[in-house]
């Protein structure tokens, strides 16, 4: 008799029951949805859900359901141009401090999200994703170019002890207005010999002697370049922290990019992190001047600059920049060991530390402050086009007593939530964007090989998994159903897993997938061919089927770790889909060993092992 030990039954229910169940959404497909949350990663507010309700009702756009969570709200509806209807709606309507989303959400019953089981993620190659065209906004960076250059002037006529009256910028150029002739003559000498990619002149006003500078058109053009280049380094960053696998981020003309983020389920959440130019400034506060003063009368000293910090008081902040985020290499979020209250640790680099060491030292007892940089994308419509605007928002988020000196590392606090320092920390650690970008075009994607021939793709797996199930059932007969119930279960246990790991399933991965397939099929052959050979040596039924499958099982052990060992390498040195073939494959192996050893034997077990007396196999 071939028993077959209890625990092993039980093994082979709770594998089967976990698969089914973490397989079992990937068969509800998806909802078009539309995703608001807050802007800054704040919790909504209570009464928005029925806010939203009132909205759509009165627009006379059905809806299917509205789930609300803390920090995100999402609506579920029938079709996309619905969906596309409200979200145009709620953009007008829910106004600037909320991101509203197209989305695919799962349409994944209740009872399944409670045990957490989600369907797999399908690249962008089978499923599609979110897709952004975003543009470079090179006035904007041209600007900025422009403000690093007044500083740095600024600081070249101070360390050559040039007595300056202003120095400001006046639309595409900087101007800074001088006392006498040999200040000027002084300041174009030194200005020429210090900042060579300045064109400088000598333009004197009614009382002034003025030095105007411009930006040299090619240096201009290098930088807004080198701005593109490296916003695409730091959308790289961006994605890498929000874990997308396969993303494709590349440029297109002389100033937009394509970002492609394949099985995003949050993209409100990539939206907000990729369109963010978000940095912050550390200045000293004005101490001498009452900024209620300056708000009311409109005169701001002119060594000062007015801003507002979260609560709508008014604060006035030197206008030299102490550490920016450029000088940034490194941010943390997490809590105050005091307080409590959630921050993030940034760590300087050598010239940001050395600014920060020397500001610190000379103002123990005075305060700094923390300026957040937003640059928000909106859109207006003027004469019934749409047209893209960014707006530069600039918040006080702290501004602290220095108690002692410091330079290196330090915190930042004043944050609203735990989750506004993660977002603040990793938008600081991914890297601040060269120049302001809009999105401009945002949709989800289809198939990009072509949705006709994905479907001709999965019909010839099936076609040819069919044909597979039919010849082992004619050839092997009893044998041959059993092993085509584990070719199944093979399946349903690798969806089950590529869904509990949440790994993204791309053409080369059911490439991988229909490869183990295979290799199952091969090690049911080899257990049934080595049965019939015991059967052909004269041994009796139930020996043939013990000796099968304990004298077959170290060839497909050799066969299967061998493979295995491709895979790992592969995924090691592979990248992109590569991988994606090496972890369905690596998955499969492990699948296909389980249901071909030990699932087929509890199987032909139930059917034979009881008997005392088997005559003959069908095989």
């Amino acid at each position: 008799m071939n028993r077959f030990p209890p625990w092993k039954y039980a093994l082979l229910v709770i594998a089967l029951g976990i698969g089914i169940t973490y397989a079992l959404p990937n068969l509800f497909g998806d909802d078009p949805a539309v995703q608001v949350s807050s802007l800054r990663g704040f919790e909504l507010e209570a009464d928005l859900p029925n806010r939203i309700e009132l909205l759509l009702t009165g627009a006379d756009i059905e809806f299917r359901s509205i789930e609300a969570e803390p920090q995100r709200l999402l609506v579920r509806l029938d079709n996309p141009d619905r969906q596309a209807r409200a979200a145009d709606l709620l953009r007008e309507e829910l106004g600037r401090n909320y991101v509203v989303a197209l989305n695919l959400a799962p349409a994944t019953p209740a009872w399944l999200r409670v045990l957490r089981a989600e369907p797999m993620v399908l690249g962008l190659d089978l499923q599609g994703g979110v897709h952004f065209l975003m543009q470079v906004d090179m006035d904007a960076a041209r600007t900025q170019q422009l403000e690093r250059f007044t500083s740095d002037i600024r600081t070249v006529l101070r360390q050559g002890n040039i007595r300056y009256r202003s120095v400001r910028m006046d639309r595409n150029s900087i101007v800074a207005e001088m006392r006498t002739a040999e200040d000027r003559d002084r300041a174009l000498s030194l200005l020429g010999r210090e900042l060579d990619e300045l064109i400088l002149e000598a333009r004197d006003g009614s009382d002034t002697f003025n030095v105007r500078a411009t930006i040299d058109e090619n240096v201009l053009q290098e930088l807004q370049q080198t701005a593109l280049r490296q916003n695409i380094s730091t959308l790289r960053n961006r994605v890498n922290e929000l874990g997308v696998s396969e993303p494709i981020i590349q440029q297109q003309g002389a100033d937009r990019i394509v970002v492609q983020l394949p099985g995003v389920q949050d993209t409100a959440e990539a939206k907000r992190v990729l369109g963010s130019t978000a940095t912050v400034e550390y200045r000293g506060v004005d101490e001498q001047n009452d900024p209620f003063e300056a708000q009311r009368t409109g005169r701001v000293p002119p060594q000062s600059r007015l801003y507002f910090q979260r609560d709508g008081s008014p604060i006035l902040l030197s206008r030299t920049v102490i550490a920016s985020g450029d000088n940034l290499i490194g941010a943390a979020a997490g809590f105050d060991q005091q307080t409590g209250q959630p921050n993030v640790v940034v760590t300087l680099d050598g010239v940001g530390a050395r600014r920060m060491l020397e500001h610190t030292s000379q103002n123990v007892g005075n305060r700094m402050a923390v300026v957040f940089i937003e640059h928000r994308a909106e859109t207006r419509v003027v004469d019934g086009e749409e047209i893209q605007t960014t707006r530069r928002v600039e918040e006080v988020i702290s501004a602290a007593v220095t108690r002692e000196p410091f330079g290196r590392r330090f915190q930042t606090t004043g944050l609203g939530s735990a989750t506004e320092a993660a977002q603040l920390a990793m938008l600081l650690r991914a890297g601040a964007l060269a120049a302001p970008m809009v999105i401009i075009e945002e949709r989800t994607v289809g198939p990009s090989l072509g949705q006709d021939n994905i479907d001709q793709g999965f019909r010839s797996v099936m076609i040819g998994f069919a044909l597979v199930l039919v010849v082992m059932g004619i050839y092997y007969k009893v044998f041959g159903l059993v092993a085509n119930i584990a070719l199944a279960t093979n399946l349903v246990l690798i969806v089950a897993l590529l869904s509990l790991l949440g790994a993204t399933l791309t053409m080369p991965g059911i490439a991988g997938i229909v490869l183990t397939v295979g290799m199952a099929v091969d090690a049911n052959v080899l257990i049934f061919e080595r049965i019939r050979e015991e059967l052909r040596n004269g041994n009796t039924p139930q020996a043939a089927i013990r000796a099968g499958y304990e004298k077959a099982f170290s060839t497909i052990a050799d066969a299967n770790v061998t493979t295995l060992i491709a895979a790992v390498v592969l995924f090691l040195f592979g990248t992109g889909p590569i991988q994606g073939f090496a972890v369905t494959l690596s998955l499969g192996i492990a699948t296909s060993m389980f249901t071909a050893i030990v699932g087929t034997r509890g199987v032909i077990s139930l059917i034979y092992g009881r008997r005392k007396r088997v005559k003959a196999l069908a095989i």
